[in-house]
């Protein structure tokens, strides 16, 4: 008789754990990766519930620390983005005050300055030719997850673009936008990110969410922008 108790309460014991491993998604397939395949696109590796953890793409490990907490918005509306060339610290000119931010569109990468000598490197896309502009702004306004309303010029060109889109993954500027001074042009992300890398912008500077949403993090209102041919 106490053998059959035995039994019977490691069956119900074994059972109730069961039920909470799955419901905690935790066991028998159901984990962290499976429910959010969109995080095996960087390399394979899940992201962890907690934000200690980094994307794939760049590792498990954080590189310099320069990478930033993810943004619990940008997770409810994450879209896969392939990041062909990722954001690395490099040496930099030592003329430019830490926070600045450099562009060179004719390498189309962006450079933010984190200490005289040194900056992160984010790959971007640029203006398409025409399309070209140079000229030093500063950060007049940041945005997250934009909306979006085409200018005349561009309804003009492309007759077919709405004329409002409310921010989201399917909008063109992406999860965050950096406007630049009185101008047009803005620092953006992509709900293209294979353009990344490529001139095909009306003169805006393209970056994948992922890097944008960095960038953001960092930028204050009023930092100077060198945008380089």
């Amino acid at each position: 008789m106490h053998r059959k108790v035995v039994a019977l309460a490691g069956l119900l014991s074994a059972a109730l754990f069961s039920q909470h491993a799955s419901a905690q998604g935790v066991f028998w397939g159901n984990s962290y990766e499976a429910r959010q395949p969109q995080y095996a696109a960087y390399g394979g590796q899940a992201r962890s519930d907690a934000y200690g953890a980094q994307y794939g793409a760049y590792g498990s490990t954080p590189q310099y620390g320069y990478y930033a907490q993810p943004d619990p918005s940008y997770d409810e509306q994450y879209r896969p983005q392939p990041t062909p060339i990722p954001r690395q610290l490099v040496d930099f000119d030592t003329r430019h005050a830490p926070g600045t931010i450099v562009i060179s569109t004719a390498e189309r990468r962006l450079y933010y300055v984190t200490r005289r000598g040194e900056a992160i490197q984010y790959a971007v896309g640029v203006g398409r030719p025409g399309f070209e502009w140079a000229g030093t702004k500063s950060v007049s306004l940041k945005r997250e997850w934009p909306d979006w309303r085409p200018p005349a010029e561009m309804i003009r060109r492309r007759p077919d673009l709405p004329r409002y889109m409310p921010g989201g993954p399917d909008n063109p500027l992406g999860a965050r936008a950096m406007y630049l001074g009185g101008t047009l042009y803005r620092i953006h992300g992509s709900n293209e990110p294979e353009t990344i890398g490529q001139a095909v912008s009306s003169g805006c500077i393209r970056m994948t969410n992922e890097d944008v949403i960095d960038l953001y993090n960092r930028v204050r209102l009023g930092s100077k922008v060198v945008v380089l041919r």
